[in-house]
């Protein structure tokens, strides 16, 4: 017998978020899934392509390969928000040329990457001198800072595990970042101490560093997630994310 059926307006009855996962990634989905789980907000993945060795020739490599990635996303659904998920790629790219990339395919999407909402979120925080930590080899971290400083930033402490393969950047432990990040923002005074890259384990963390730290903590993914809910429309304050989720 044929079966009759009814049918609503979906997942996303407040937001519908796509975000673009590099190949590598073992960190991201699994922040973002706290994150996003709201009602009537709907999340979507799809990834591209990466080796583990993270330099600035295989970032840059992703430009080519980033339409057909976010083509892998549902095409039937009108996305109000699709980030892109790598902070360094973004920094060698451009967030310009990474919302170009996405907007071939969904012209009508907003686009956020990481750099893109770490500048955000610091701005959202008035914060003006940073604390800076990333991972990634010196070449990638002097492009990164000096993205934030013309976008108008201080960078007080600085300090990065230097590794360049992003399997073992996902298997820093959570107590090696807390160490870093006490670290750094007791190098100098911040206003802010922003932790880079998707692939760190950050998001469990970040209320323990701000308690030892007294000072904001803005990580990649929490950025990100952060910045596409607000442009989104999606104002909720989430405290247990930091104090970023509590600013609009």
């Amino acid at each position: 017998m044929r079966l009759d059926f009814d049918t609503d307006g979906g997942i996303g009855t407040r937001a519908t978020l796509g975000v673009i996962v590099l190949e590598t990634d073992e960190t991201l989905e699994p922040e973002f899934a706290r994150m996003t789980d709201l009602d009537g907000v709907a999340l979507y993945h799809s990834r591209i392509p990466m080796v583990s060795e993270i330099n600035p020739d295989t970032l840059s490599r992703m430009a080519r390969d980033l339409p057909a990635s976010v083509r892998l996303l549902p095409p039937s659904l009108a996305f109000d928000v699709i980030g892109y998920g790598c902070t360094s790629a973004s920094t060698v790219i451009g967030s310009e040329n990474v919302a170009r990339a996405v907007q071939s395919v969904f012209p009508n999407a907003r686009v956020t990457d990481p750099l893109a909402a770490i500048i955000a979120a610091a701005r959202g925080l008035d914060a003006k001198r940073l604390g800076f930590i990333t991972p990634y080899v010196p070449e990638v971290s002097q492009q990164m800072q000096s993205a934030l400083e013309q976008a108008g930033f201080d960078i007080g402490g600085f300090g990065s595990f230097e590794e360049g393969n992003d399997r073992v950047v996902a298997r820093i432990t959570e107590q090696a970042i807390m160490a870093a990040a006490v670290r750094v923002a007791s190098a100098a005074p911040c206003d802010a101490l922003v932790i880079s890259c998707t692939n760190l384990r950050c998001l469990r963390i970040i209320p323990e560093i701000e308690a030892l730290t007294g000072v904001a903590v803005i990580s990649s993914n929490q950025a990100l997630a952060w910045h596409m809910l607000r442009l989104s429309g999606i104002d909720d304050a989430l405290p247990a994310f930091g104090r970023l989720f509590s600013r609009s």
